[in-house]
C-alpha cells in the first residue's frame, strides 16, 4: 500500500560487565554482526580498567555506571556477575528497555521484574545461551509437559569454586571419574552454581518452570567440552537433545558459544526474517 514504511529497526546496545562474554560480545558488536545495532555503552565494576578494555575497538563505547547504562541504550545485555544483577535490572526495566539477562539463576528470584515490565514497556529476553532445543521446550509447553530433566556433565575446572560445592566440602580436584554433585530443581541447582548453571534457569522458564524442573549436576574428568542433555516429555512427543560447547578460554565455567547466543538474539530483534518459534 502506497505510504508503508519499509522495515528497518536500530537499536543502541549496552553491556554490562566484561568479562569473557561481555569483552567477546563487545567486539563482535564492533565488528558489525548486527545490522543496525550500534555498541553505545558499557559498564562494569571497575570502570578504569572497562575504558581500557574497549579502548582498543574502532567506535569506542561510552563507558559509565551500571545504573546509568538504561539512559544510553535500548537494549542492556548483562553479563555481571549474579550479585549485581538488581542493579542493573532494576533501572533497566524500570526505564521500559529491553533487557536481556545471562545471569538467569538469578531472574528466578526477581520474576516481579516481568509485572513491572508490562507497566513499563520492557521486554526481558533470555538468550537460549549454552543449551539446545529451548524453541522445542516453548512449543510443548502450549500443550502439556510431563517432565523436563537437565544433566549438566562439566570437566572439574569448569565447577571449581562453585558454593554448593564449597559449603559442602565436595572435592572434585583429583577425580578419575565421572561424580554427581548435585541433584535437585532448578531452582536449588540457580543457587548452587550461580556461575555455571544458567542453562537450568533458562529451560525451566522456557517450560513448566523452576521448581517442577529437575537437573544433575556431574564433574566428568573424561570430558573436556560442557555437555547439556535435555529429557522432555509432554503430550505432543518425547524428545532428547544434547549439546556439547567448547568452554571459554578466558572462563572455563561458560562456553564460547554463550556471546553467539546474545548476537542471535539481537538479530531476532532487527531482521525482517526470523526462523524458529
Amino acid at each position: 500500500p502506497q505510504g508503508r514504511e519499509s522495515f528497518h529497526m536500530t537499536l543502541n546496545v549496552a553491556i554490562a560487565g566484561l568479562g569473557a562474554i561481555g569483552l567477546r560480545l563487545a567486539s563482535m558488536l564492533d565488528q558489525g554482526l548486527v545490522d543496525g545495532v550500534t555498541l553505545s555503552a558499557v559498564s562494569a565494576n571497575d570502570l578504569e580498567r572497562a575504558g581500557q578494555r574497549v579502548a582498543g575497538l574502532s567506535n569506542t563505547p561510552k563507558v559509565v555506571a551500571l545504573r546509568e547504562l538504561p539512559g544510553h541504550a535500548d537494549v542492556i545485555v548483562e553479563c555481571a556477575p549474579a550479585r549485581v544483577f538488581a542493579e542493573i535490572a532494576g533501572p533497566t526495566v524500570a526505564q521500559g528497555r529491553i533487557f536481556m539477562p545471562l545471569s538467569v539463576g538469578a531472574l528466578l528470584d526477581h520474576l516481579d521484574l516481568a509485572e513491572e515490565a508490562r507497566q513499563t514497556g520492557a521486554r526481558i529476553i533470555v538468550p537460549t545461551g549454552a543449551l539446545i532445543g529451548l524453541d522445542t521446550v516453548r512449543a510443548m509447553a502450549v500443550g502439556e509437559i510431563h517432565e523436563v530433566r537437565l544433566e549438566t556433565r562439566k570437566p572439574p575446572a569448569g565447577l571449581e569454586g562453585a558454593p554448593y560445592l564449597v559449603e559442602n566440602e565436595i572435592d572434585i580436584s583429583n577425580l578419575t571419574e565421572a561424580k554427581r554433585v548435585f541433584a535437585g530443581n532448578a531452582r536449588a541447582a540457580a543457587k548452587a552454581f550461580p556461575a555455571n548453571v544458567n542453562v537450568a534457569a533458562a529451560l525451566a522458564l522456557a517450560g513448566i518452570g523452576p521448581d517442577l524442573t529437575q537437573v544433575e549436576v556431574w564433574a566428568d574428568p573424561a570430558v573436556n567440552r560442557n555437555h547439556q542433555t535435555v529429557t522432555i516429555r509432554s503430550d505432543s512427543g518425547e524428545a532428547q537433545m544434547t549439546i556439547a560447547n567448547i568452554p571459554s578460554a578466558e572462563n572455563p565455567r561458560t562456553g564460547r558459544i554463550v556471546a553467539q547466543s546474545v548476537i542471535a538474539a539481537l538479530r531476532r530483534l532487527t531482521s525482517p526474517l526470523i526462523a524458529g518459534s
